[in-house]
């Protein structure tokens, strides 16, 4: 179905865009939700008017974000998690820990539907992109480490290190992170002694 946009919607358009959609899709959520009507020949009239209502209205709703977008910008999240030998979590990392964790670090209050993720099942370093509105999509470092230790790999150190205090979820780690021991062979195999025959 075709549908007329009557507010700026994430991936799809901005308001007093026509556009192609599923049909699930439109008649379940954009037109209930009062994002879209149906792209009739009367609604397409009234594209242009709802075009330069959303330009105005985004733009002051673009002036009011820019400082929240500012302050969360490149803030870095760290969070401990049990894991297997693998690297997958006992549980995930979710948007709600994610946006509490914000919210803790920076005082931003974000709604977990904001923040584009899916949950965090694996250990390492990701980058979260957090949807203020349909322009101003700032993102911030979630690094996910074993608990217990601090995080090893260099990007993700780096990561932490380089954020001001206030934008780290723990403790900054130690100057310099511990390395992981090497496991070096318990002892080299020897040769097994090849046995002459006897000399008769």
């Amino acid at each position: 179905m075709k549908v007329l946009l009557l507010k700026d919607v994430y991936k799809l358009g901005r308001a007093g865009d026509v556009k192609k959609v599923a049909d699930g899709y439109g008649r379940n959520y954009l037109l209930p939700q009062g994002m879209a009507v149906l792209a009739t020949a009367e609604a397409l009239k009234m594209a242009d008017r709802v075009r330069e209502k959303a330009n105005v209205q985004r733009a002051i709703v673009n002036q009011e974000m820019d400082a929240i977008a500012k302050q969360i910008t490149g803030l870095s999240l760290v969070f401990p998690a049990r894991a297997s030998e693998t690297g997958k979590l006992y549980g995930s990392i979710t948007t709600q820990m994610i946006a509490d964790a914000i919210k803790a670090k920076s005082g931003v209050e974000v709604a977990r539907r904001q923040i584009d993720s899916q949950p965090l099942r694996m250990l390492g370093e990701y980058k979260v992109r957090i949807r203020l509105t349909v322009d101003l999509i700032p993102s911030i470092d979630v690094i996910v480490h074993r608990e217990g230790e601090a995080p090893t790999a260099p990007a993700a150190t780096k990561a932490v290190v380089e954020q001001k205090p206030k934008a780290v979820v723990e403790a900054e780690p130690a100057e310099e992170p511990a390395e992981e021991p090497t496991e070096e062979p318990a002892e080299e195999p020897t040769e097994e002694p090849t046995e002459e025959p006897a000399a008769e």
